[in-house]
């Protein structure tokens, strides 16, 4: 039994590092080199580079300028853009020092799954805040931010005193991700276009119709244009144009 909690502490642990540093990596840190360094969590040895003063006063310090940068509006994708490199491959190093001392193998296999759950946990926070900014108030931004950081520390403190109600809620996480993502996509995509079309781009399409039925409406309106210009120009009779427009409009 005793091998069993073992086994599912250091998975909580694993997942929950990677998962967290993917939303604000330097809280991560802070708070498992706080804790390890004052005794109340207990870090596998590849994690007791944490507890390190040095660690910690980084860690603090970059968790200032995050906490800042992170509530105004534009400033916050900027950085999330920058930390794509950061967050990521951070996530992946704090997974494979968590499993303890294994086996090569499973330490690469913590770090690719640490990976890309550090990406997933990313991506789902920097598309959200992406959305979120398209909001001229700042209230909902500052909002976020603070849900972010308690999420943050919320969820390691459950990964280490509840690890199997972490792993539940991880998995619920997952599949709203998977769910969420590709909305995300969508909606992100849609207003970089209509960014583009400010600036004299293709407008986008509407977000409530494919996009294959908005090149059909061209399709059918520039053959409209084109019978127009042929009855007048006496190349068709008001018959047959009738007629060639019954048989576009399908009426």
């Amino acid at each position: 039994m005793e091998a069993y909690d073992s086994i599912i502490a250091t998975l909580a642990l694993t997942l929950g590092a990677s998962w967290a540093s993917g939303i604000n990596l330097y809280a991560v840190l802070l708070v498992l080199g706080l804790g390890g360094a004052t005794g109340h969590i207990e870090l596998p040895a590849g994690l007791e580079i944490l507890h390190n003063p040095l660690v910690i006063t980084a860690a603090g310090l970059m968790y200032c300028v995050e906490f800042f940068a992170d509530k105004v509006p534009g400033v916050d994708t900027a950085w999330d853009s920058i930390h794509t490199f950061v967050r990521i491959p951070a996530g992946a190093l704090l997974a494979a020092g968590a499993v303890g001392d294994v086996a090569p193998v499973m330490e690469l296999a913590a770090a690719i799954v640490g990976g890309a759950l550090a990406t997933t946990s990313h991506a789902t926070k920097a598309g959200s805040r992406l959305l979120i900014n398209t909001s001229p108030e700042p209230v909902t931004n500052w909002g976020a931010s603070f849900f972010e950081d308690i999420l943050v520390v919320g969820g390691l403190w459950t990964a280490l005193n509840h690890p199997v109600l972490f792993l539940v809620l991880l998995v619920v996480f997952i599949v709203l991700a998977i769910w969420l993502l590709p909305q995300l996509w969508r909606l992100i995509k849609y207003i970089l276009q209509k960014i583009g079309a400010f600036w004299g781009g293709e407008p986008p399409a509407p977000l409530d119709r494919p996009a294959d039925a908005t090149h059909h409406s061209s399709g059918v309106t520039f053959e409209l244009e084109r019978l127009s210009a042929l009855r007048a120009s006496g190349a068709l009779t008001e018959q047959e144009y009738r007629a060639a427009k019954r048989q576009l409009l399908g009426t």
